[in-house]
């Protein structure tokens, strides 16, 4: 089969698209025909070595894939031959206290498919059945493929971390990314004032589409002075934080007394600079959050397949192009996801 893979740790150019062994479904495992993988900045760091995941070259990425099952091993039931299947990211043991009190995604032995394990830039790919969930009806393969890491990402940050609120003010940064594209959909649905900070007037114009009611080019603007000003000096409830060093303390002084800010990335840089002061005076809280649980996988697949949540896919690429749709990510002129499709 083909596949795109990397030999050694690098940059975009590192990719090599090559054929490569088939792989085989193993007990409690599924092998998966890719329909569609979606990409994420999760894919560059683990090209460039990053050490937080340890993984043998030469590896395959990608961990967000949707497809059709294709071979099915030893000791699985309810998924058959021919479904159509997401794959669920969070790899978990269930069996550990932290699995076992519900919280998967901080589990002992936690991987992400994709990084921990062989992904989705490749024809085939196989996957623990366990993390198999359907295809909602009337959702195409690159819609499948666009939510799962960025939504269920989007979701325990806002609803189970942050508790976020009707009524209260959010502020989303970045909305033009995957992620950000998916706070504003989910902050909308709560019943939150969305204010949301984009580079142009395009990518702040589909902001709007989705439905954010105050919009902040931050390429020209202050985007904390504007938050401000925008909440009449009060400023906002919860800050949707994942750009890292290069707004993390602008987005601490954009917070109202007892407001929060949560954080699940660092694109920009892990280290900031921080004022303490406005920390203790302000009673603020500042929450991580790590991908997210399984059933908020499944309430976050049930909302796509109701369509009260929408996956926004920028641009697709064949997977043969696979340097091409990396450096269309990097490049930051996008909004929403960049999908590979396999040529057949």
């Amino acid at each position: 089969m083909k596949a795109v893979r990397f030999h050694r740790f690098g940059e975009v150019d590192t990719l090599v698209y090559e054929e490569v062994p088939t792989p085989k479904a193993g007990p409690g495992e599924a092998v998966i025909q890719v329909k569609a993988c979606a990409l994420n900045y999760l894919d560059l760091w683990i090209q460039q070595g990053v050490p937080a995941y340890k993984i043998q070259l030469p590896h395959i990425p990608g961990s967000d894939v949707a497809g059709i099952v294709s071979e099915v091993g030893p000791d699985v039931e309810g998924i058959s031959v021919g479904q159509r299947v997401i794959i669920a990211p969070g790899l978990s043991c269930f069996r550990c206290p932290y699995c076992l009190s519900g919280r998967d995604n901080l589990c002992d032995h936690y991987r992400i498919f994709g990084a921990g394990t062989d992904g989705g830039y490749a024809e085939l790919t196989k996957a623990p059945a366990m993390n198999l969930i359907p295809v909602p009806d009337g959702i195409s393969f690159e819609e499948a493929a666009a939510f799962p890491i960025t939504f269920l990402t989007a979701w325990h940050m806002l609803i189970t971390r942050a508790g976020l609120r009707p009524g209260q003010d959010l502020l989303v940064l970045a909305g033009g990314s995957g992620v950000g594209s998916a706070a504003i959909q989910i902050g909308k649905r709560v019943g939150a004032r969305v204010l949301a900070t984009a580079s142009t007037s395009r990518k702040l114009d589909q902001a709007r589409q989705l439905g954010a009611d105050l919009l902040i080019n931050y390429t020209e603007r202050d985007f904390a002075k504007e938050a401000m000003r925008m909440t009449k000096g009060r400023g906002v409830d919860v800050v949707f934080e994942h750009v890292g060093q290069a707004t993390f303390a602008k987005s601490i002084v954009s917070l109202a007394r007892g407001g929060v800010i949560v954080t699940c990335g660092a694109t920009t840089g892990p280290t900031t600079e921080l004022d303490l002061r406005h920390i203790f005076w302000k009673d603020l809280s500042i929450l991580g959050a790590r991908m997210g649980t399984r059933a908020e996988m499944e309430t976050v697949t049930r909302l796509i397949g109701e369509k009260k949540l929408k996956p926004i896919i920028d641009s697709t690429f064949p997977l043969s192009k696979a340097r091409e749709a990396q450096e269309k990510m990097r490049s930051r002129d996008l909004f929403g996801k960049v999908v590979l499709t396999p040529e057949r």
